[in-house]
């Protein structure tokens, strides 16, 4: 597998490098947690970036890292890729810059509402769009860059409560329909040379989010959590952001319409159980 080792956790060493090298990859969602680890990895591997988010400050502050880190600046647009238009025009604007797009990752997501008695349609449609809605597009106008370079690869990032159901059912079954997108987008882009593969993370253990503050505030609650788990413990954004990395690089060229579950075996989405 292609990856970048070395460094301090989410921070890669300087230098290192990895099959990503020198290609050209554009992350949704790419200033914090799961998204900001994969454009760290990718950086450090020598991959040119492009990544927006919704808040302008976390863009910064990953551009001020990642250049006083040595791996150059990416290009980066704060906006919400629900808003019509605005992921469109990024993409573009990417695309032009590097003359062509190599990947792209779908990473940005979320939920809202919440059980089936209380999520309005508001809920579920907000829901779908941020997840399955805004994959599409991002694929859509990526296709031209993408055949542009040759062909490419996409990564979809879904989710274990895609395929292992828990609460919320929105947000699962927005999930679920990620994963079937890939694989039928992967068939349809085939013939263009463009591979499209979903990644399904467990449940992540990110500083300052759900499980860590559970591990923290909680911890007999999280240690029945963790106990299903063959090794007692959460899948790392940096553990899922090395699949990532793989999927994008030519050791996976044989690689399309896959569902690759990174979770450590992990049984159950939620506390709730499975």
């Amino acid at each position: 597998m292609a990856s970048v080792s070395g460094g301090r956790e989410g921070r890669p060493g300087p230098g290192e490098r990895s099959g990503v090298d020198g290609k050209r990859v554009l992350v949704t969602g790419g200033s914090r947690g799961l998204g900001e680890q994969i454009v760290r990895l990718l950086a450090a591997g020598g991959a040119r970036l492009a990544t927006c988010a919704r808040t302008p400050e976390h863009l910064r502050s990953l551009t001020a890292s990642l250049s006083a880190e040595g791996h150059g600046e990416p290009f980066t647009s704060a906006l919400d890729v629900t808003a019509p238009e605005l992921l469109e025009r990024f993409v573009e604007a990417a695309g032009i810059r590097f003359s062509g797009l190599d990947g792209v990752v779908a990473c940005a997501g979320g939920a809202r509402g919440r059980g089936v008695e209380e999520a309005d349609s508001q809920d579920w449609s907000l829901t779908w769009e941020m997840n399955v809605g805004h994959t599409a597009r991002l694929v859509k106008a990526a296709v031209p860059h993408l055949r542009r370079a040759g062909g490419g690869s996409v990564v979809v990032i879904a989710s274990i409560s895609g395929w292992k159901p828990g609460p919320q059912a929105q947000y699962g079954a927005a999930k679920a329909a990620q994963i079937h997108l890939a694989a039928s987008l992967a068939r349809e882009l085939g013939p263009d040379g463009i591979r499209v593969n979903a990644v399904s993370p467990g449940s992540m253990l990110i500083p300052g989010k759900r499980w860590d503050r559970m591990r923290t505030e909680e911890p007999e609650a999280y240690a029945r959590f963790t106990a299903e788990l063959p090794r007692g413990e959460l899948v790392t954004p940096r553990e899922v952001a090395q699949v990532v990395a793989f999927l994008l690089s030519d050791a996976s060229s044989g690689v399309s319409g896959a569902h690759l579950p990174v979770d450590r075996a992990q049984n159950a989405p939620t506390p709730g159980g499975y």
